[in-house]
């Protein structure tokens, strides 16, 4: 997440209060901002699949074997690896449940734990294009997404009377849109051309540029091209960069406006008197699952609720599609234990027997008929949840700490009546929970950035000062006078929320990461003093002895600034280069020649 005054945040909400059914805020795509130019992509970088890994693990197809059950039939590349329990997790995943009576084509995705640590070549590149991707769009480090394109259809000709197959990518981006949207022109071509035409698809794939954020992509795909745009951590939230065509994109066929976000509008319709009551549960990181007819709306709900809390990233484990198979089933439905910070999506009737100790489930009907306006609902209690076929609805014995806000339901309902269309409803919800997210986070935002020294106190040839601790009730105190008042309406307990939220994996995760960002920017601030220093003067007073060691150090803080990408000003690194050329150059040559050679593992 880009780092931003409180003013900054507030300031963007005032700009955005009036929010119109038509209006979507959006401006032109642009390239990334940064401190030089953007490096252009080596061919002589990319060994053959480099390409197609910074995208895919891999393409499998699943299907249905009478004496099996199901099973991967194919595995696209062929030398990509899985392990036995991941091909067991793909295939279990990959069908939707039986009473789902899913027939024709189905799309939905589904997440399960990375069992290798298997690393790719481009480990370090992929590393660089993370980190300017907004946190909810990094390469999930432990997790694999599974995209899934499945088919059922009667023939007669097979003893189970159908056919029944599943086209499925393999990946560790969340980019759910845009897979979704790959399957839609790579499954139905596989099913009539089979595997003749999965291999030409990889080898399309692994010539589309590294999915660098900021950058307009062209991807060439089956004869068409789909243009897109990956955001950036730099992109102002709630908005959208606007992807445009241009008079040269006389092949291009399909432009994404949006790479991963989901239609929440639709996804919470259900539900959507209590849209409140559930950001406050995904952002304390409260167990939740999600009962649905079907793997789409089981993922759909699962990925919108996750997507809530943006620009804050969700920490805990989510899976938008899980079964009685997958293997951590005992783990994450057992009675002995507490339920886990997890948020479930699922569509077998035997959950609703075996998750009926969850504090919070959510009930959701066919998400197709969505013409009828929503009755309000109150929550209901959990005993009354019995089958998967109790009525819709948000089933806790949960105490909201904010009061209700009756305005967003007002806007919702009154666009339901008028058949405002779905995308700016869509648009109305999105800027709801970034409003709420960041009036939330503004407090705790203002608060650490108080934890850094200043920078006065930072000297070159002292080790860099160290963060002020996060206090818990020195933190509290500032609530009073700089708390989400000042930018948000609502009333209720918001010392509690807070209590509340300090305690959860959301704020752990959030807080490793600003006080890495911070420890980093301590170092690049730290680095940049020492640029300026006069360093032939100093060794002057050193020993040869000294002078080595100085140079050893220098060349270590050069290596980790450019591993970590510190986040300095633009020419330091090349600044500190040519200190350390300076000092080799004044020692004599037998020790310019040892310095002068590279370091060896």
């Amino acid at each position: 997440m880009a780092l931003q005054t409180a003013e900054e945040i507030a300031e963007q909400m005032e700009e955005s209060e009036d929010i119109l059914e038509h209006d979507v805020q959006v401006s032109p795509a642009e390239e990334m901002p940064g401190d030089g130019p953007v490096e252009e992509e080596s061919e002589q970088l990319f060994l053959p699949w480099d390409r197609f890994s910074a995208w895919l693990h891999c393409i499998c197809v699943v299907g249905f074997d009478l004496e099996l059950g199901q099973a991967v039939e194919v595995i696209y590349p062929h030398h990509s690896k899985l392990t036995e329990k991941e091909k067991t997790s793909i295939c279990y995943l990959s069908f939707p449940d039986s009473n789902s009576g899913c027939l024709g084509d189905t799309q939905f995705c589904f997440r399960f734990r990375q069992a290798s640590n298997i690393q790719p070549s481009l480990g370090c590149f992929l590393d660089r294009c993370d980190r300017d991707a907004p946190v909810c769009l990094k390469r999930d480090q432990g997790h694999f997404y599974g995209y899934v394109y499945f088919r059922q259809v009667r023939d007669k000709s097979l003893k189970r009377g159908y056919f029944q197959k599943s086209l499925v990518l393999i990946s560790k981006l969340p980019y759910v849109t845009f897979f979704h949207s790959l399957l839609k022109l790579l499954a139905p071509e596989y099913f009539e051309k089979q595997e003749p035409c999965l291999e030409a698809a990889c080898n399309d794939i692994d010539r589309w540029p590294t999915p660098t954020p900021g950058k307009i992509l062209n991807l060439p795909i089956m004869g068409v091209v789909m243009k897109l745009r990956i955001p950036t951590c730099y992109d102002k939230p709630g908005t959208s960069q606007l992807v445009q065509s241009t008079p040269g994109d006389s092949l291009v066929s399909i432009v994404l406006p949006t790479i991963h976000e989901v239609d929440l509008f639709r996804c919470f319709y259900p539900v959507f008197f209590h849209i409140q009551m559930l950001w406050e549960l995904v952002l304390l990181g409260e167990s939740l699952v999600v009962m649905a007819p079907s793997p789409s709306d089981s993922s759909d709900t699962v990925l919108a609720l996750v997507s809530c809390l943006s620009p804050l990233r969700y920490c805990s484990d989510f899976r938008p599609y899980f079964t009685i198979h997958d293997s951590e089933f005992k783990e994450y439905t057992t009675r002995t234990q507490a339920p886990p910070s997890v948020i479930l999506g699922v569509t077998n009737p035997f959950f609703a027997k075996t998750l009926q100790h969850w504090p919070h489930i959510i009930r959701i009907g066919d998400m197709k008929q969505t013409g009828e306006m929503a009755k309000q609902m109150k929550v209901k209690k959990l005993k009354n949840l019995k089958t998967l076929d109790s009525k819709p609805g948000v089933y806790s014995a949960y105490k909201p700490f904010l009061n209700k806000d009756e305005d967003i339901i007002k806007q919702l309902q009154k666009g339901v009546q008028q058949k405002r269309p779905s995308a700016a409803q869509n648009a109305i919800l999105r800027r709801y929970f970034l409003e709420l997210t960041q009036s939330f986070i503004i407090p705790l935002e203002r608060y650490v950035a108080s934890l850094m020294p200043l920078q006065k106190s930072i000297s070159p040839w002292k080790s860099p000062p160290q963060l002020r601790p996060f206090l818990q009730e020195e933190f509290m105190k500032t609530l009073e006078k700089a708390g989400p008042q000042l930018t948000s309406r609502l009333k209720g307990d918001w010392i509690g929320l807070y209590r509340q939220f300090l305690k959860s994996p959301n704020f752990d995760g959030w807080f490793r990461n600003r006080r890495k960002e911070m420890m980093q920017k301590l170092e690049a601030l730290h680095l940049e003093a020492l640029c300026e220093e006069d360093l032939q003067l100093r060794i002057q007073k050193h020993t040869e002895v000294e002078t080595v060691d100085l140079v050893l150090k220098l060349k270590d803080k050069l290596t980790k600034a450019e591993n970590e990408q510190l986040p300095v000003r633009a020419g330091t690194l090349t600044k500190l280069q040519t200190h350390i050329e300076s000092i080799i150059l004044s020692l004599p040559e037998d020790l310019q020649g040892i310095l002068h050679k590279p370091a060896t593992l």
